[in-house]
């Protein structure tokens, strides 16, 4: 992605606009994570890119290999870090839009699809109809995304986003470790040279496979490490709902106490009550007998 002209195939591919020009500006994150009890640092792949009207977006690149809610909260987390954050273009600080893209290691069982475009519409709620012109400040607190699932790639090679495509299928690999892959399609245009000429670089030097090597064992160190703190909480949380079932059945069954006790005094109110009714009437009927006799 540091190379431009891999970075404009890739993004304009995407996002489906020609691009004028791009700026590279990798940026610093430090993720914690206090259940996990894991704190990791990261350069993240930000760009900002001019397109052919004119108009600067900033593009965030994330890749998210397991579905995995450490990853969810990284990526909710990081995004509000960028909208929370001025950008510097020409020497003048301004707010510029946002465009997340998410390469996915997994399936999401709800959309079949390889690439989706999650597109927001400016809609007329007392017309319903749909507003063609954008805002500005709009623009500026919402986004549009896209998700490319790389699994569900189908190995079609016919169209330039096809073909962007392609060099995220999961298959032909030619090593256990599957980190070099043989290229089966025809290279037909220079980007996708380019690319698979870094990619083939990049697959046979021996520091950079090693790096791979380390950065693979260092995620599965931190979703280790995560799974086991996760199972802990779960745990803990499964014993305190229990202790709350408990403490909630015991206050049932006094509130069904208290009831049946309330149910009694009221029987007895009431035995009472008609007690007192039935000597009323004997005391009015003692009291005529005496009045008529006399």
């Amino acid at each position: 992605m540091e190379n431009d002209k891999v970075a404009k195939f890739f993004i304009g591919t995407l996002i489906d606009q020609p691009i004028d020009t791009i700026d590279f500006k990798p940026q610093e994150f430090t993720y914690k994570n206090k259940l996990a009890n894991l704190s990791f640092f990261r350069l993240d792949f930000i760009a900002t890119i001019k397109t052919k009207s004119g108009e600067y977006i900033k593009v965030i690149i994330e890749i998210q290999k397991a579905r995995n809610h450490v990853d969810l909260m990284r990526f909710r987390n990081y995004l509000a870090e960028n909208y929370k954050k001025e950008d510097t273009l020409n020497g003048e600080r301004l707010i510029l839009p946002i465009i997340p893209i998410y390469i996915l290691g997994f399936n999401l069982p709800e959309i079949e699809t390889a690439c989706v475009k999650i597109e927001r519409n400016y809609k007329d709620l007392l017309s319903k109809k749909i507003i063609s012109k954008k805002s500005e400040f709009i623009e500026k607190l919402t986004h549009d995304s896209f998700i490319v699932q790389v699994n569900r790639i189908s190995g079609k090679f016919q169209s330039r986003l096809d073909k962007l495509l392609s060099l995220f299928e999961q298959s032909n690999f030619i090593d256990d470790k599957k980190f070099v892959k043989e290229f089966t399609h025809k290279i037909d245009s220079d980007d996708l040279k380019i690319v698979t000429d870094i990619l083939h670089y990049t697959g046979i030097d021996p520091k950079q496979k090693k790096l791979f090597e380390i950065e693979q064992e260092a995620w599965r160190s931190i979703y280790a490490g995560y799974r086991d703190s996760e199972k802990k909480y779960f745990k803990n949380l499964k014993v305190k709902e229990e202790e709350l079932k408990l403490k909630d059945s015991t206050i049932a069954e006094k509130d069904n106490t208290i009831a049946k006790m309330d149910n009694t005094i009221a029987e007895k109110e009431n035995t009472i009550a008609e007690k007192e009714n039935t000597i009323a009437e004997m005391e009015n009927t003692i009291a005529e007998l005496l009045k008529n006799q006399v």
